[in-house]
């Protein structure tokens, strides 16, 4: 048994309950510095990056060490965990922790007696399903409860009566079927199912296996086909272009394929690839996150309610479809992240996982028996982690979309339902530790993600898994030879709901600075979040986008160029810019967008439905919006160029380097220092502060390196960029009680209303340099014209600066005709 010691212990990152996935039928009425690949905006600017390596335990239980090692040295190193070092106060749950490290090496040296290895079991495709050897066809089906068993489709007219399969002591049906005339008894791309009787009644499933499922779109509700995928050689894409390296931080575009395209349809991958990738590459992310792969039979579900796991989802294209996209993706220096959902499984019983249930017990099922095995929020079905096959099965699923498709890392979906027999629901999350040790704590679960973290990162090093948790719970990204779960970054979930909180239910005058400060950065120190103001949560029907809450009905006649924007579209805007960058900067450890929102992607996503007559109207992405230069989703646009390109220059989102300095009620005015960068943030509806205060870490000179007010992003060019802001000690060196705001060092500046901007210190050495090398006739950088508005010049020229590979450099400002601050 488990057993738990109690503590009371200082509060973790308090969450919100998570939304439910499927929609419902109600209707909700760059001035940076410049780099290789980069796309520019306001000012180029040169600094020397420096690169944050990623920290080495030094703990190695049994999981790590020689095999030979015995279970006696195993028990010392599960007392003696290097998590109680990073938080003291886990000790007093050592119990616990002992218990499920313990289970964790103890499934894992089971696995490698009775299987070879870890990665060798995670091989499970290359053995279940229909698999084509040399001289014959292999197929193998886990289904313990069936009597008989039989392999049907295309291949034998429907007619198993010679393909009858044959089953182990484990459980495990299988059926060889030999070539015929050199070539395989089940063509590529035939229709096939597994046919098993059980209780005198024969039923037929698709295959748990299967690479690829179809359906017949003219029939109303038709049931999905397994379909045998095995292209000849000539037919299979070949990937041409290796991984990129593991960014420092993850800059993340998440996107669902299929609504990527204009029209009100499902679009492709390969349309996605083709139109879609340029886009996110352009705004200067690095990674791109896919939605809905895995095959799902309803499309309302957003990919959320998976009836088959390997198969690519045939609405979009063909395996080789996805595999062109994700090697698109790598051509262009993006890496690739897939959600997978392990957390629960479609309820369908004849297109999905579910089939194979057929009222045994747990130990012979995929899922849990009885109520602990379906989820009455989700109206699916929930796996037994402990049982061996469910354990090959998911971690198979892992190997198999990294091998065979590239990609790059998972967005774990769910992570909460997985960690707690609760499932979250109906529990509140104070930071109380009771909360994430105790009887309630799924300890299978948490061993499985803890095998499948140690698992991914072996075979690939650099991979990126990112939880979805809104409870906060502590280790979950810490390495798995420390004591944690072992996820590289968890989706700081609060953040999004505090925005909608602000947006719908406070007035201006009643944002509290402090506030948003504690939600942006309340996070477990050690562990790395990945922040976001919207993902497609967000922006799923009965809710909306921040830019439709901030600006509403006038977006359909306010957006105009041509004239001069209203109040409504003027706050708008520039409160879209601002949410979005505080988020970014002072948020987590990488950032998230999802899919349009980057430019202000008016109303909802509703997926075609029974409430809406089944329509795609709402279910795509109206890129004509910001490709329309008289229309100010432009603005946004760029702005978003603008704050990830700043991070490609002075990689902030990657130092531990984060302190807010002033958190203003009175003035509505945040200030904070991120890496290198000061930010200020003037939140204040009406007031402009000329000579505002702010405190720094290092002295020198100080020049604008992002400005939301600039002309290119809608603003209304108040902030001078040819401004050298020089510092002045404060204080007593060395006592920060003595300095302002407890900065040895301060500067001031103009912050005009609802407008942020980050400052960079002047590299003067460096400039000198530069300067001499000037006037020996070296080349000068293009510079882009801040006091104009957005042109078809001003992208010609951001185009051309984003495709020269120029150099990483600082180059001088020459735009010296905006209001400023000596």
């Amino acid at each position: 048994m488990l057993c738990i010691t109690s503590s009371s212990s200082s509060p973790a990152p308090l969450q919100p309950p998570r939304r439910s996935r499927v929609p419902s039928d109600r209707a909700a009425p760059p001035g940076i510095a410049g780099g290789r690949n980069v796309r520019l905006s306001v000012l180029s600017v040169q600094r020397d990056v420096r690169r944050s390596e990623p920290a080495k335990s030094k703990f190695a239980t049994a999981a790590t060490v020689q095999e030979n090692k015995t279970m006696a040295a195993t028990e010392v190193d599960v007392n003696h965990l290097p998590i109680y070092k990073v938080d003291p106060k886990l000790e007093k749950f050592k119990d616990h922790f002992s218990y499920r490290m313990k289970k964790y090496l103890d499934q894992k040296c089971s696995i490698e007696k009775n299987e070879g290895c870890l990665e060798d079991f995670s091989k499970g495709y290359l053995k279940f399903g229909i698999n084509t050897n040399k001289d014959e066809t292999v197929y193998r089906e886990w289904a313990p409860a069936a009597q008989e068993a039989q392999l049907v489709g295309d291949f034998n007219d429907w007619n198993g009566a010679n393909h009858h399969m044959e089953k182990d002591k484990f459980g495990v049906w299988s059926i060889k079927i030999d070539h015929v005339k050199g070539e395989p008894a089940i063509p590529h791309n035939s229709r096939v199912k597994f046919r098993f009787r059980h209780g005198g009644v024969w039923v037929d499933r698709i295959p748990a296996w299967i690479r690829y499922a179809t359906v017949d779109a003219s029939k109303f509700g038709a049931p999905y086909d397994g379909v045998h995928w095995d292209p000849p050689a000539s037919e299979r894409y070949v990937f041409m272009y290796p991984r990129p390296p593991k960014p420092d931080a993850p800059r993340i575009y998440e996107a669902h394929v299929g609504m990527s395209g204009e029209k009100p349809a499902v679009s492709t991958y390969r349309e996605f690839a083709d139109n879609v990738l340029p886009r996110i590459r352009a705004n200067n992310y690095n990674t791109v996150q896919l939605m809905a792969v895995m095959e799902h039979s309803y499309y309302a579900s957003f990919g959320y309610h998976v009836t088959n796991f390997f198969a690519v989802s045939s609405r979009s294209g063909t395996p080789e479809d996805l595999k062109y996209l994700v090697d698109k993706a790598h051509s262009l220096g993006l890496r690739v992240l897939m959600d997978v959902v392990h957390s629960h499984a479609s309820n369908n019983v004849t297109d999905g996982l579910n089939g194979y249930d057929v009222g045994q017990n747990t130990h012979e099922s995929y899922f849990h028996t009885g109520d602990r095995g379906y989820h009455e929020l989700w109206d699916s079905r929930l796996f037994n982690y402990a049982n061996w096959e469910v354990l090959r099965l998911l971690l198979s699923n892992l190997r198999y979309w990294m091998d065979e498709f590239m990609f790059d890392g998972f967005r774990f979906d769910g992570v909460t339902s997985m960690l707690y027999h609760h499932h979250g629901i109906n529990v509140g999350f104070t930071g109380n530790y009771k909360e994430y040790f105790s009887v309630d704590t799924d300890v299978d679960a948490v061993v499985y993600m803890m095998l499948a973290n140690h698992l991914m990162h072996k075979i690939l090093p650099e991979a990126t898994i990112v939880a979805e948790d809104v409870s906060g719970m502590p280790v979950l990204c810490r390495p798995v030879d420390e004591g944690g779960i072992g996820f590289d970054y968890r989706l700081a979930m609060a953040i999004p709901d505090r925005w909608i909180d602000y947006l719908k239910n406070k007035d201006d005058s009643e944002w509290s600075m402090g506030e948003i400060a504690h939600t942006l950065t309340n996070r477990r120190y050690t562990e790395k979040c990945i922040a976001y103001a919207e993902s497609h949560d967000q922006s799923i029907v009965g809710d909306k986008t921040i830019a439709f809450l901030l600006m509403d009905k006038e977006m359909y006649t306010g957006m105009s160029d041509l004239q001069p924007a209203s109040p409504t579209i003027d706050r708008g805007i520039a409160l879209q810019k601002m949410i979005h960058f505080i988020t970014m900067a002072l948020g987590g450890d990488g950032y998230l967008n999802f899919m349009g929102n980057e430019f202000g992607h008016p109303e909802w996503i509703d997926f075609p439905r029974e409430g809406n007559n089944w329509s795609y109207d709402k279910c795509r992405r109206q890129w004509s919006l910001v490709d329309t230069d008289h229309l100010r989703y432009k603005y946004m646009n760029a702005f978003d160029q603008a704050m990830n390109a700043l991070d490609e220059n002075f990689s902030f989102l990657s130092s531990p380097k984060q302190i807010v300095s002033d958190m203003n009620e009175k003035e509505k005015v945040i200030v904070f220092e991120r890496g290198d960068l000061v930010f200020v943030f003037n939140f204040h509806p009406k007031k402009t502060y000329n000579g505002y205060k702010v405190g720094c870490d290092l002295p020198g000179k100080y020049r604008v390196a992002l400005d939301s007010d600039a002309f290119v992003f809608g603003g209304h060019g108040r902030v001078g960029h040819d401004v050298d802001h020089f510092t002045s000690p404060e204080g007593v060196p060395g006592v920060p009680e003595t300095n302002f705001n407890n900065r040895p060092n301060s500067f001031r500046v103009l912050s005009p209303p609802r407008t942020c901007v980050a400052y960079y210190r002047v590299d003067e050495e460096a400039e000198q340099l530069e300067g001499k090398a000037e006037t020996v006739g070296a080349s000068s950088p293009e510079i882009i014209n801040l006091d104009a508005t957005p042109t078809e010049e001003y992208e010609e020229t951001a185009d051309r600066m984003a495709t020269s590979g120029a150099k990483k450099g600082r180059k001088s400002e020459r735009q010296s005709s905006h209001k400023s601050t000596k």
